[in-house]
């Protein structure tokens, strides 16, 4: 049977240049029926899931975590699932739920149609897929530019990270979650909904994207030599164990500061504070292999 698509493909992605016509070609192949839109800057991916959402029978989007951060609100309007090409540099949601970044198995994960239904975070009306920080994050995201990522890779965010850390400033805030305030003075405060973030960074030991909690980290450093521990634990999820990183769990948290502060959902920049952050179940249906070990990740 023949399934209608909404391709989307971000052109500026590390990879999506070149993957366009391939994708294209493979969905064809498969039995798709497409509505093809190259995409050239963030807002054309809402326009266009509204302009064609009612044709068609799941949207597919080619992009790193970016451009599925700018397509996830619109999607939940429209009720939509979602395939994922992962053309990003870090792509931690196809990591999370265990896409493989080959193109031809990306596809063939959608035309399998194995679905799952994921929660999504919430802060102030945004949706996001893998977490949402406010400072050192933040940071990284204004000075990472889009050459370096092109360049470098995944690497591009350790050499920015460790630019950055030597000129940040700790913040002043207040966590609010479970009948409980808790003042801080922090370099990070994170809040995940996913697995991973940061090109691989785990948000939480054990957080999943469907577990319906939302983990908080808030990296409280007194020397810059704590930062080298962390390199260490963050790729597990075990940075809680630090004595400098306070973890804590909850379904809403609310977030005050001593002035207003950006805040990065996915790596874009889309909120501030003051900020609630939720948790949303089974909010999305994605596409995603039904059996991990069938296929090739290659992430490393």
């Amino acid at each position: 049977m023949t399934k209608r698509a909404l391709l989307m493909v971000n052109r500026h992605a590390r990879k999506g240049q070149k993957s366009l016509a391939m994708a294209v070609d493979i969905l064809n192949d498969l039995d798709f029926e497409l509505i093809t839109v190259p995409i050239k800057n963030p807002q054309q991916l809402a326009e266009s899931v509204r302009k064609h959402g009612s044709r068609v029978d799941l949207v597919i989007v080619g992009g790193g975590d970016g451009t599925l951060n700018a397509v996830v609100d619109s999607l939940v309007e429209q009720q939509l699932p979602l395939g994922i090409l992962p053309l990003g540099t870090a792509n931690d949601l196809a990591r999370t739920l265990a896409i493989p970044l080959s193109i031809p198995q990306a596809c063939k994960v959608i035309a399998a149609g194995h679905q799952k239904s994921i929660d999504l975070g919430w802060v102030n009306g945004k949706y996001f897929f893998n977490v949402a920080s406010v400072g050192l994050s933040v940071n990284i995201t204004q000075k990472l530019t889009r050459g370096a990522k092109r360049r470098w890779g995944i690497l591009a965010y350790g050499f920015t990270a460790l630019q950055v850390l030597s000129q940040s400033h700790a913040l002043r805030a207040e966590i609010r979650l479970n009948n409980e305030s808790i003042a801080v003075k922090t370099v990070q405060i994170a809040i995940g909904n996913g697995s991973y973030y940061g090109g691989g960074m785990k948000v939480a030991e054990g957080a999943t994207i469907d577990d319906q909690w939302l983990d908080l980290y808030s990296l409280e450093l007194k020397s810059w030599w704590q930062i080298f521990p962390l390199l260490w634990r963050f790729p597990q999820g075990q940075h809680g164990l630090l004595p400098w990183v306070r973890t804590l769990k909850s379904r809403e948290i609310e977030l005050y500061t001593d002035k207003p502060y950006d805040i990065n959902t996915d790596g874009e920049l889309t909120a501030c504070t003051p900020a609630t952050f939720r948790v949303i179940p089974h909010a999305l249906s994605v596409f995603v292999p039904e059996f991990k070990q069938e296929v090739n990740l290659e992430y490393n």
